[in-house]
């Protein structure tokens, strides 16, 4: 009889040992999934190189001084003073291990031209910054995330995602929408598709300039975008991305 127990205490502690191995494997496949909240690329600390150089090759600054030249007010944008953030949410049945995520821009340039009722700017994607700590706090997500998955998920991003290797900036156009200039007509060009939406805003004019607030929320897939996804979609970017931003132009 103690033989026999020894036997089956033997292929229980062998049963628990395969189940604590085959945990492990999991765990450590799941940790390099979820180490980014998106898949396929390691989540390395190293910066992605995508070089910028100047304005996106259609872009109307041309316009902007002809205006100013014949008279009109015509402001620039101050990327110092001016933010752009996006957050990005997780999704999926697993959603609860993922990380939610925000990407941000300060360094948006352009124009205004108040007496015309329109402005232009864009930002570069390569200069795209992912989780500072005082938008998460701001976006109520918590904990921040390991410096690693931070560098992954710019990484995805850039690559998987906005492919800015080939898309480098995301351009903005505004018009006013009269007679209501808390309405602005809004057309976002990202990767190659431009998308229009009637965004509803709040304005502070200055001595010097104006500051614009607002939020907008849409789709990736609005641009072509897929989403990425892990673990056969267990874990998952969500489509819906909710931006919000701060303006601010300036005379000069």
């Amino acid at each position: 009889m103690g033989r026999t127990m020894t036997a089956r205490n033997r292929a229980s502690l062998a049963r628990r040992g395969w189940r604590a191995a085959l945990t492990a494997i999991f765990a450590g496949v799941l940790a390099a999934a979820l180490g980014s909240c998106a898949p396929g690329v390691p989540p390395e600390a190293a910066a992605v190189a995508i070089p910028t150089i100047g304005q996106p090759a259609d872009f109307p600054a041309a316009d902007y001084r002809r205006a100013e030249a014949a008279g009109h007010r015509v402001l620039r944008i101050d990327p110092a003073q001016s933010l752009i953030a996006v957050d990005v949410r997780r999704d999926g049945i697993l959603a609860r291990l993922g990380h939610d995520h925000v990407v941000a821009s300060h360094d948006v340039h352009g124009y205004v031209d108040l007496d015309a009722g329109r402005a232009d700017f864009y930002l570069a994607l390569a200069q795209l910054v992912v989780d500072e700590p005082e938008l998460r706090d701001a976006a109520g997500f918590s904990p921040q995330p390991e410096e690693a998955a931070i560098a992954g998920t710019r990484r995805n991003m850039l690559t998987r995602v906005l492919d800015a290797g080939r898309f480098p900036f995301a351009v903005i156009a505004v018009r006013r929408s009269e007679p209501d200039a808390t309405m602005l007509q809004v057309a976002i060009t990202l990767q190659g598709a431009t998308r229009h939406f009637t965004v509803p805003v709040q304005v502070d004019t200055r001595a010097d300039g104006i500051a614009v607030a607002g939020t907008l929320d849409f789709r990736q897939t609005d641009f072509g975008i897929v989403p990425l996804t892990a673990l056969n979609g267990a874990l998952q970017v969500a489509d819906r991305l909710d931006l919000r931003f701060r303006i601010v132009a300036r005379r000069g």
